[in-house]
């Protein structure tokens, strides 16, 4: 909770959307610190913790039957291939099924919104790709001498991160329209 009181002291007044790797707790601690925002559990972490459990020979499977949910085009839809994905594991695989009905509000989140948003927040590997570059400047260290030695490690490794940021998200102009008709009222420009 630290870290989103921390941001809540340093003016952050309002996050619209989150994404995160369904840590224990973390959820709850977004929805106590910004009450108004939407959390959608990472589908990808999603499909590797239930795949855990699952069999060599049946993963191939398992994988197609799972991709049927979060690719389908609504949330009622996803619901059926949810249904229909238990009623063909659950004899086997109950605890993998189970993952997928205990977070199902928090990994549909997705599908509130447009196509075009929907594939920049089902998963955070964007934000892990980041957390690997800031790791591979701060990783060969053993200790940093000051706090503002591991602040300038990570601008660091920011800066150089942002140079291979050269091409926009797709349809960003679009992208930003939703989100400014979808919270027209707590986003303005």
């Amino acid at each position: 909770m630290g870290v989103l009181t921390d941001l809540k002291a340093r003016g952050v007044e309002d996050i619209l959307i989150t994404a995160t790797d369904n840590l224990n707790g973390f959820t709850d601690t977004i929805n106590n610190v910004f009450p108004e925002s939407k959390t959608q559990i990472c589908v990808v972490h999603q499909i590797r913790n239930a795949s855990r459990y699952v069999v060599w020979k049946d993963k191939k499977e398992f994988a197609k039957d799972m991709k049927a949910i979060y690719n389908a085009p609504t949330k009622q839809a996803a619901q059926a291939a949810l249904e229909d994905f238990s009623l063909k594991w659950n004899n086997k695989y109950s605890y993998a099924v189970r993952s997928w009905s205990n977070n199902w509000e928090e990994l549909t989140v997705f599908f509130e919104f447009p196509l075009e948003i929907r594939k920049i927040i089902y998963t955070t590997n964007l934000i892990e790709n980041l957390n690997g570059k800031i790791r591979k400047y701060t990783k060969n260290k053993l200790s940093f001498p000051t706090d503002q030695a591991v602040m300038k490690s990570v601008y660091l490794a920011m800066v150089e991160a942002t140079k291979k940021w050269s091409m926009p998200i797709r349809d960003w102009g679009l992208i930003l329209n939703q989100f400014l008709t979808i919270f027209e009222k707590r986003v303005q420009l």
